[in-house]
């Protein structure tokens, strides 16, 4: 049991970037939006984040500093989609180099040192309990934000009336706009929505996974986050499944090493990417239920009636 919980709990670390990236993602298409920079705004809140927590001592200020770098991030690249109208893929393509680029810049003096992890956020005195103590009550403060989101956004996204205009907004902007919608100010608010979750996404790699700064640290975690959103078909509660179903394929691969299992590491290594695009291959082949999810908008720039 101990070698089960143990396995439990890397799965749920290494899911958990995983999850808030692409629910992040998730509220930014439903508007409309085609943001393919999450690695890049992931990345920057990871550097962002490290540095903060190794400054001031606290990993709670350095996540929320890595989701306001996020933030900037996705602001960025606002600016140039839905008010200078440019391309969105090429965009998303230069924020996530830009992201890469940045961060090995100003994470240079930060590499090779001691970070503050961020410890349990429940009482110590609960993980006591078999099982359940250790696997779901010691986890991190992230990881319960992530969940929370999950759940506020399926709520917000299929129950209230602000979520109906979002995903009004990116199913038909033409219309959304001709009943009194500001379609730009929602999808700045749902873009941004997605660079604070991504920059959150990197501070729990900085701050938990791995509580050190490396160099692209994020290893296309980024895009594993995009395909997600594709293969939950645009349903938090599918995103949740996928999450943590990406997060096990991720965490079989250092298990299968550990147990001596004679399988080439270079393969065991890509065996998370390859199931990523095994999994949009199979998805593309039901091209009926694809298209009856996806956002009619997705990726459409708009420009208001002047």
């Amino acid at each position: 049991m101990g070698v089960f919980e143990s396995i439990l709990i890397t799965i749920i670390t290494a899911s958990t970037p995983l999850l808030l990236a692409s629910i992040g993602e998730l509220v930014t298409e439903r508007s409309g939006v085609l943001n393919l920079g999450v690695e890049g705004m992931m990345v920057m809140g990871a550097v962002v984040a490290f540095a903060v927590s190794l400054t001031t001592g606290s990993p709670v200020l350095g996540a929320v500093a890595g989701a306001i770098a996020g933030v900037a991030m996705s602001l960025l690249f606002g600016f140039l989609t839905l008010t200078l109208v440019a391309n969105q893929v090429a965009t998303g393509l230069a924020l996530t180099i830009l992201g890469l680029g940045l961060s090995g810049m100003v994470g240079e003096s930060f590499v090779g040192q001691q970070g503050t992890k961020m410890g349990a956020f429940l009482p110590s005195a609960l993980t006591s309990i078999p099982f359940v103590g250790p696997v779901l009550l010691g986890q991190d403060l992230i990881f319960y934000v992530s969940i929370g989101l999950v759940v506020g956004v399926n709520w917000f996204l299929f129950r209230t009336r602000s979520g109906l205009v979002l995903r009004s907004v990116g199913d038909n902007h033409a219309s959304a706009h001709a009943l009194g919608i500001n379609v730009i100010g929602i999808r700045y608010l749902a873009v941004m929505f997605g660079g604070a979750c991504a920059g959150l996404a990197g501070a729990h790699l900085s701050l938990v996974y791995t509580p050190q700064w490396v160099e692209n640290m994020t290893a296309g975690r980024g895009w594993i986050a995009l395909a997600l959103v594709v293969f939950a078909s645009w349903r938090p509660y599918r995103l949740l499944v996928g999450g943590y179903l990406f997060g096990a394929v991720s965490i079989g691969q250092l298990h299968a090493q550990a147990f001596g299992i004679s399988v080439p590491s270079q393969f065991l290594s890509a065996l998370p990417y390859v199931a990523t695009v095994v999994v949009l291959i199979v998805i593309s082949q039901n091209r009926r239920l694809t298209q009856i999810n996806t956002p009619a908008s997705l990726g459409k720039s708009f420009v208001p009636d002047r």
